[in-house]
């Protein structure tokens, strides 16, 4: 875990929710290697071929944006696959429901955040496939606002996402945590922004946020 701003004035947390909302590396990778091994398919290509072409086209694209990582649905727009399709493929793909579980101390956690602050969460995956991970996990009557890549066709970084999650929580930038296990992906702009961020590895580290709050506040 590592805090990179509280706000002074917390109102709302917007959280990340694959590999923040649970702990599971196996499906962590699952949900990108699933969609490439597809993507080989559909293009007559070998599912190691495949990797090795989004992989590399990952490498450069960082190389040139100064160490700055992108995103999977970002990276398939380069090979001609729309976030339409991306969306299409991760509500038909991905099986949550085969990987996690319930976690009761996270949900009891989140019901005392809930108490204080506004909750949303913000995802690349689409609201359905975001909406059965949260189920798995038995938090998605805790989390129940969910904006997702279908939500404005925009994959994170975007500040449309971000914009909109301050709306629908009613706090400013200024106002608004963002919690994430990708400091490029779910971070990095949120601070540009304004806002506070917090970077942890899964959910044993999100557990420990109303602690770190509290100190952050004395």
């Amino acid at each position: 875990m590592k805090l990179y701003k509280i706000p002074k004035n917390l109102k709302a947390i917007i959280f990340d929710i694959d590999g923040t909302l649970y702990t599971n590396q196996a499906f962590v990778l699952e949900q990108v290697d699933v969609q490439i091994r597809h993507f080989a398919d559909l293009n007559g290509m070998s599912h190691q071929e495949a990797r090795e072409k989004i992989a590399a086209y990952r490498k450069q694209w960082s190389h040139e944006h100064g160490g700055k990582k992108i995103s999977l649905g970002n990276t398939f727009t380069a090979f001609g696959v729309d976030i339409e399709t991306s969306i299409n493929w991760r509500n038909s793909l991905l099986h949550p429901e085969e990987y996690l579980g319930q976690d009761a101390e996270l949900r009891t956690v989140l019901e005392s955040l809930g108490k204080k602050y506004e909750l949303i969460c913000v995802t690349n995956n689409p609201v359905d496939a975001a909406r059965r991970t949260l189920c798995a996990i038995g938090i998605d009557k805790t989390l129940p606002r969910i904006i997702g890549l279908d939500t404005c066709k925009k994959s994170k970084p975007a500040r449309e996402v971000l914009e909109l999650a301050a709306l629908q929580t009613g706090a400013s930038f200024e106002e608004c945590l963002s919690v994430g296990d990708r400091y490029d992906i779910d971070l990095a702009l949120p601070l540009e922004l304004g806002m506070g961020a917090v970077l942890v590895d899964g959910a044993e580290d999100v557990k420990k946020l109303p602690s770190l709050i509290e100190y952050a506040n004395l």
